[in-house]
């Protein structure tokens, strides 16, 4: 166990109630085993620590939005940044520079798709209900079903296949298990949550990337979590969302 978890633990900022885009923070967080505070959550005060800074109160890098982590003096923002700072810490990243980049271009990747994911349910404004964008919303997961998320997995696929990945042993990056695997995982999961129709097909045709799925899912830390009260259920409150007329 790298040294760096006998320590403080980290703190995690984020929305309560949904497991959004804090969720791929916490399975990297939970799959090494690293202590860590979901602050929002656990603290009394949570709330307001995390406006706060958001507001810039005792930090020179206010984030623009949640998630951010806190490692003492050390605060990062965005999904992709903090999974790029944790992996090292964590052994969840290749320690050769090329591979660490290499991780952090897929993590982008799929940063790209889970925006996508959420403007299908918003694809006017952020600021407007549902309710108010559904003619827009049919058009834009007609798209993204048909068109949008078979290329993403497509190149998922492709990924794990030009490293060499089988069936049996499903990585994206080398051989060892990396925080792009976990956060592959947990969009296949929020995707099968909002669109299960169209997941169920496309997925029959991506055993690679189904491989690792079901991999990950397994696997005894993240097991262990998701049977636990700290995995929050998917709702229609976040990034995946399921409303049955979008999914066809």
């Amino acid at each position: 166990m790298p040294a760096r978890m006998k320590r403080k633990p980290y703190e995690l900022f984020y929305w309560p109630g949904i497991p959004g885009r804090g969720e791929y923070v916490r399975l990297a967080l939970e799959e090494a085993g690293a202590p860590y505070v979901d602050v929002a959550r656990e603290r009394d005060t949570g709330m307001e620590e995390m406006m706060a800074l958001m507001e810039g109160e005792g930090t020179k890098h206010p984030s623009f939005a949640p998630p951010f982590l806190r490692d003492g003096r050390i605060l990062v923002g965005q999904v992709a940044a903090i999974l790029f700072y944790l992996g090292p810490r964590l052994g969840l990243a290749p320690k050769p520079e090329a591979g660490a980049l290499w991780t952090h271009q897929i993590e982008l990747t799929i940063t790209d798709l889970v925006a996508e994911a959420h403007d299908v349910h918003h694809p006017i404004s952020v600021g407007l209900y549902y309710e108010d964008q559904k003619k827009e919303a049919a058009r834009r997961a007609d798209d993204f079903r048909g068109q949008r998320i078979p290329k993403f997995l497509d190149w998922f696929e492709a990924v794990l296949a030009a490293n060499g990945a089988t069936e049996a042993k499903p990585r994206l990056v080398g051989k060892s298990l990396t925080y792009a695997d976990l956060s592959l995982y947990h969009t296949v999961e929020g995707l099968k949550y909002a669109f299960p129709k169209a997941m169920g097909r496309l997925m029959k045709n991506r055993p690679l990337v189904a491989s690792l799925y079901a991999s990950v899912k397994k696997r005894p830390k993240i097991a262990a979590y998701l049977a636990s009260g700290r995995r929050q259920p998917f709702n229609e409150n976040g990034i995946f969302r399921h409303y049955p007329e979008l999914d066809k």
